[in-house]
């Protein structure tokens, strides 16, 4: 047993601290573009450009929301009217899927979603965040 204890202290001793918020600049680097690569299919996406139609009626996103514009993603959740609650922002856009677009709702976690919510939140970089505010 005093051996694997020695052992143990040996390892826990020699090993350098390692701290969750130390990344390194390839991290952040790796990081950045795996981000820009989903913001920019969720731009293609946006615009009816992309390897998925949205909906089913040639209505794009950026026919109501050119840029992204007028959908706030810093101030979710918050309550939406449409949906009557307080909601996140993939639940709106699926609303928006569903109606304006006639479309299928997308999957919280898909590849699509998480493309969409990355151009979005792209477009407003830099601005506060301010959940719940209308």
């Amino acid at each position: 047993m005093k051996k694997i204890l020695g052992i143990l202290a040996f390892v826990v001793l020699a090993a350098p601290p390692a701290f969750a918020d130390e990344f390194t600049k390839a991290d952040m680097d790796r990081w950045q573009k795996e981000f820009d690569a989903a913001a920019k299919l969720g731009r293609k996406l946006w615009v009816n450009d992309g390897p998925v139609k949205l909906g089913t009626n040639g209505v794009a996103c950026a026919q109501c929301h050119p840029n992204g514009a007028n959908t706030h993603p810093e101030t979710y959740p918050k309550f939406q009217k449409q949906l009557g609650k307080v909601a996140q922002m993939w639940e709106m856009v699926n609303w928006c899927i569903r109606n304006p677009l006639e479309g299928k709702n997308l999957a919280a976690d898909s590849n699509e979603m998480t493309a969409l919510l990355a151009y979005a939140n792209s477009e407003r970089k830099g601005v506060k965040l301010a959940p719940g505010k209308h």
